[in-house]
């Protein structure tokens, strides 16, 4: 065993929780990956082995069930990463109860264990919806009020930070992060393991670089009609390394601390990407012309938000440090490698 402990690490097959993976095992750590694979691909664990040159452990279990109870019994883990949980904003609005038992039902079983097992080290895997339609504010920080949420999906990331909120205030002893991505993107460098959406894919990127090999169609841009230099919506697009490495960080932080806290952290670039200023940065790094046409706004879209990244910098004393151009070529690298696997 690596001499800084076990990291259990639920949803570790997805697609952040991979490459987080990957950043654990770099800073020392033997992370324990729970996933039932259910809305992940066993084809990320070979990519693992090969980057991390490790056999990765993998409990195939589902996150709500009561055999997650027997990893606690075989690991003293040192940390939790929860990562489990569904995540399409369209699917959640379809069918709101399968996302409030498997988000909310997923995360107090873990909590239920972590605090029998005495885990106080644990980091959420959260999301900037909980700020809702920012208004005229395009940067937000942690001290904006979280919103009402416009899907269930959006609910359960504001349940669930609320949830451990109480359990911090009933046992102060915890040491809770809550990290609130913005909008990962990219891959690993090496090709090996990326995003693998099941199905249509949701997020912009993917869809991008599915066009272009020829799996989707044509790419519909929804809205040419904001309040925004091009027209279209603003989003603060991470690498998805970055966010991993995020993790290791606020892990590490949490571990070093000698009393509790229950903190909530951007996770972001600070800085705004349009969505045909990506369309263009991928056209332009693969020297390919999209099939993209503009479309109607679609409901529920915020016009532009993007972080403030300074508490994290400060906090955990980490930085963004991969461009757009990164993550397009290395989306695109996973793309291709990809074909040739599937």
């Amino acid at each position: 065993m690596n001499s800084k402990g076990y990291v259990l690490v639920t949803g570790g097959a997805g697609y952040i929780g991979s490459h987080t993976f990957v950043e654990l095992v770099k800073a020392g750590y033997t992370p324990v990956i729970l996933d039932d694979f259910r809305n992940s691909n066993r084809i990320v664990i070979e990519g693992l082995r090969r980057i991390t040159d490790t056999e990765p452990i993998i409990a195939e279990v589902d996150v709500c069930s009561a055999d997650v109870r027997d990893l606690f019994k075989t690991y003293s883990f040192a940390g939790i990463i929860h990562f489990a949980a569904y995540k399409a904003v369209g699917e959640s609005v379809k069918e709101p109860l399968k996302y409030y038992k498997n988000n909310i039902g997923g995360l107090v079983n873990i909590l239920l264990l972590a605090e029998e097992f005495k885990v106080r080290s644990f980091v959420f895997s959260s999301s900037c919806t909980v700020y809702g339609e920012p208004g005229d504010v395009k940067e937000v920080d942690e001290h904006m009020p979280v919103a009402k949420a416009n899907s269930p999906y959006g609910n359960t990331k504001i349940i669930g930070e609320q949830i451990i909120t109480d359990l911090y205030q009933t046992n102060p002893e915890f040491r809770m992060m809550s990290l609130r991505y913005f909008n990962p993107i990219g891959a690993h460098p090496s090709g090996e393991i990326g995003e693998y959406p099941i199905g249509r894919p949701n997020n912009l990127l993917p869809f991008i670089t599915q066009t272009a090999i020829g799996k989707q169609d044509s790419l519909t841009v929804f809205g040419n009609d904001y309040p925004t230099p091009d027209g279209t919506c603003i989003r603060d697009y991470i690498h998805v390394c970055d966010l991993a490495m995020a993790h290791v960080k606020a892990l590490d932080y949490l571990i070093g601390l000698h009393e509790g806290c229950n903190e909530f952290v951007n996770v972001g670039t600070g800085k705004g990407t349009s969505v045909l200023e990506l369309i263009k940065a991928f056209e332009s790094m693969s020297a390919m012309k999209l099939n993209w046409a503009f479309g109607p706004r679609r409901a529920g879209d915020v016009t532009e938000i993007y972080a403030n990244a300074e508490r994290s910098r400060q906090l955990l004393k980490w930085n963004s440090t991969f461009t757009i151009e990164d993550a397009v070529r290395d989306a695109w690298r996973w793309e291709k490698n990809l074909a040739q696997h599937v």
